[in-house]
């Protein structure tokens, strides 16, 4: 019985650890504030774990909660309305296509 919850510790750091590293160095920011949202919820499970349940409920509420709707509402805030969209030309370039 003990095997299987160092077995449990051991892949919850792990996977913590895993987590961080792709929430720090992923190339797109909505999967930054995914994984870092998933990475408080295992964080929230591995004070559980250590019997700070106090403040695995904070880190539920703080770091998952209202951490990660913040950080998607300015996400929403910034990014491009029309992800295709090509970036403006400038001046100089549309009043040479007019003289063509």
């Amino acid at each position: 019985m003990m095997n299987l919850q160092i077995a449990f510790d051991v892949m919850l750091m792990l996977n913590c650890l895993i987590l961080a590293w792709m929430s720090i160095f992923s190339k797109s920011l909505f999967r930054c504030i995914v994984l870092f949202v998933c990475l408080g919820l295992l964080v929230t499970i591995a004070w559980g774990q250590m019997g700070a349940f106090d403040v695995a409920i904070a880190e539920a509420a703080i770091g998952a909660g209202i951490t990660g709707a913040l950080l998607l509402a300015a996400w929403n805030r910034i990014k491009p309305e029309d992800e295709d969209a090509q970036p403006a030309q400038p001046a100089s370039e549309v009043n040479n296509r007019g003289a063509r």
